[in-house]
């Protein structure tokens, strides 16, 4: 099952205690998913979607424990065919507008897997539709965009946390849980992956600046000889040559006295310089 499934699955089994927020979230599913019809007399009706098995089990839920028929359903929520918008009046409350979200997730929502993206949807029928529901989402502090997506407008949150919080409030909690946990191990495959590559490159980095050392020691004694350096230089480049992989600081443990870091990589510098006037003809 899709994460998005999951949440949805989560949300269908979720209980509402207040009248007033099944009334909204009754209100949401019906007209995000364009549940309401006129039959053949021209009354209007319920037609719950058969290729929306998670709405249709909500819808049935919030019907039977609202105990309404469904004309009484359509006068309770206060709007009816052609309609594109929740009636402001069924979701005045912040608890209201709560449910209406989680109706709408349940009708027109989806969610990619986290493991791969952060992306979270609502698909509208038009432009008024979706900026209610950003409009809806700002409550929350949820910040959510708009963009078009052929004949539809699409409400879009591609924040981590935003989702998150938008989860906390539709009640989808488990799928919070699972998001975090998921969020967690991928900000730790990141974090060991940057100090994986970090570690890489500064040993790509000493690695090839051993082996210039190497090279400008070896120019050195072919074209100048050990024997015209000064006795620091002369030792320096004698070791730099016995122990090619030896880091600065366990080169300078091998010296008479011993020498820091940086006083290896000045005389090891002061080698380079002397090779590279070398190479030039430079009188030394």
């Amino acid at each position: 099952m899709s994460f998005s499934g999951e949440v949805k699955g989560e949300l269908v089994k979720l209980e509402n205690d207040a009248r007033h927020c099944q009334i909204a979230e009754l209100a949401a599913i019906l007209i995000y998913s364009g549940a309401i019809r006129k039959d053949g007399a021209g009354a209007q009706v319920i037609e719950i979607p058969a290729d929306a098995p998670y709405v249709a089990d909500r819808c049935r839920m919030l019907l039977e424990r609202l105990q309404l028929t469904e004309k009484n359903a359509l006068q309770t929520i206060k709007c009816g065919e052609g309609d594109t918008l929740v009636n402001p009046l069924v979701i005045k409350s912040l608890c209201c507008k709560r449910a209406c979200l989680r109706g709408a997730f349940l009708s027109i929502g989806s969610m990619s897997n986290p493991q791969k993206a952060y992306h979270l949807e609502f698909v509208c029928g038009d432009m008024q539709q979706a900026e209610q529901l950003v409009d809806t989402l700002l409550y929350y502090e949820i910040h959510a965009k708009i963009v078009a997506r052929k004949k539809y407008q699409v409400v879009y949150i591609k924040e981590s946390e935003e989702i998150v919080e938008l989860l906390n409030v539709i009640g989808a909690h488990i799928s919070l849980m699972n998001l975090e946990n998921l969020r967690i191990l991928k900000d730790m495959r990141n974090s060991i992956n940057r100090k994986v590559n970090c570690e890489a490159a500064n040993i790509t980095k000493t690695v090839n600046a051993a082996a210039k050392q190497v090279d400008d020691i070896r120019y050195i004694r072919e074209h100048y000889g050990f024997d015209n350096l000064a006795g620091n230089l002369r030792q320096i480049a004698e070791l730099r040559l016995e122990y090619q992989d030896a880091t600065l600081k366990e080169l300078g443990e091998y010296l008479t006295p011993k020498v820091g870091k940086s006083g290896v990589n000045h005389r090891l510098r002061k080698l380079s310089e002397l090779a590279e006037a070398l190479k030039k003809g430079e009188t030394i």
